[in-house]
């Protein structure tokens, strides 16, 4: 088939106008102009975004998995060392909610990561808010390095390791700008947490709608995981809030049960989200360093933002096996970091990807 503007513009009126009658063939038919060099134009992109976000296409199971097929199908291969022996685990949020926090994610997963756990995030830089994943580690001083073409992606059996996602999905690069200048998460936010090529046995995974909790829980199911904790804070957080109660959706032993959690089941303070607030790269690097270098001297004012990372890393501890409960989980996150070996996990990436650069 020959993909142009003329033949998606078909489609995208079908999506503006009768978005019921919308298929998931129509969408993997959009999503492969999309992904065509010079098949849509700039202004036909931005108008498919933003009808996919008002006619609430992240919501239907079935385009979920029509969306993650095509990205698969467009997707580099990937060769994980050690896959079969370690229990992989990610902890990742769909991003959107406007709260603007700090990378709670990113740095509850190399804590993790210190505490025994062998993460492996999968992530991108800042769609719609100011500091991603990607932009935090970068601020740190990693390097990520493309995978040479033809090639699988080498994934090293180190504790943390993150994978910048357009170097595994390089389709999405053509769709960054637009995502960038938008007010809103797009369906490819949701997309990112279901095409980790690691393929994670277990996940944290938050959502900034508890609508999509649920359907996000049957995808992991669905795509092979084996434990997972899918969270929406009751702010509309995409991560296990520190300010209040979580909603949870349990997947354990094939079932999913839906749950609510509280900073006082972790036996941790409640804190206000203004205390967890982010700020750009530079400034969540330099929190990120501080805490996880001051030992036992972490300051005081940090105390907020600890809390909000030893939920999370207790979540994935959990999930991983490491931990009996949360915590314990907050117990054994809480000796990473304070023990250094969080920030091991940190320069062991680090060194990683710069001794991989330098060949």
């Amino acid at each position: 088939m020959t993909y142009s503007p003329e033949s998606f513009k078909s489609l995208l009126g079908k999506l503006v106008k009768t978005p019921a009658s919308f298929t998931a063939d129509d969408l993997k038919s959009a999503l492969n102009h999309v992904f065509t060099p010079d098949a849509v134009l700039p202004t036909q992109i931005g108008s498919f975004l933003t009808a996919l976000h008002v006619h609430r296409i992240e919501t239907q199971p079935e385009a979920l998995a029509a969306a993650a097929d095509v990205m698969h199908e467009r997707a580099l291969k990937a060769s994980v060392e050690s896959s079969d022996r370690d229990f992989i685990v990610d902890i990742v949020g769909t991003g959107g909610d406007g709260h603007d926090t700090f990378n709670v994610s990113t740095t509850a997963g190399v804590v993790a990561a210190g505490a025994g756990a062998r993460v492996v995030k999968h992530g991108s830089r800042a769609s719609t808010s100011a500091s991603g994943s990607a932009d935090l580690l970068q601020s740190l001083g990693c390097i990520f390095v493309p995978p040479t073409a033809g090639t699988p992606m080498p994934i090293a059996r180190i504790p943390f390791t993150f994978i910048l996602a357009p170097h595994y999905h390089p389709a999405l690069a053509i769709l960054a700008p637009h995502r960038k200048l938008l007010p809103f998460r797009t369906l490819f936010n949701v997309m990112g947490p279901l095409i980790n090529p690691a393929r994670p046995k277990g996940m944290v995974l938050g959502v900034a709608d508890p609508e999509l909790g649920p359907i996000f829980a049957q995808s992991l199911r669905e795509g092979g995981v084996q434990r997972a904790l899918v969270v929406c804070g009751a702010e509309g957080l995409d991560e296990i809030s520190c300010a209040g109660d979580t909603w949870a959706w349990e997947l354990k032993d094939g079932n999913i049960t839906q749950t609510k959690l509280h900073p006082e089941q972790f036996g941790l303070s409640v804190h206000p989200l203004e205390a967890v607030r982010g700020g750009t790269p530079a400034d969540n690097a330099a929190t990120f360093k501080t805490l996880l270098t001051s030992g036992d001297q972490i300051p005081e004012s940090l105390t907020p933002v600890l809390h909000f990372v030893l939920l999370n890393a207790a979540a994935l501890l959990v999930v991983e096996g490491s931990a009996r409960d949360f915590k314990e989980g907050v117990r054994l996150a809480m000796d990473s970091v304070m023990s250094g070996k969080a920030w091991s996990a940190l320069e062991a990436f680090r060194d990683a990807g710069i001794e991989a650069s330098s060949k």
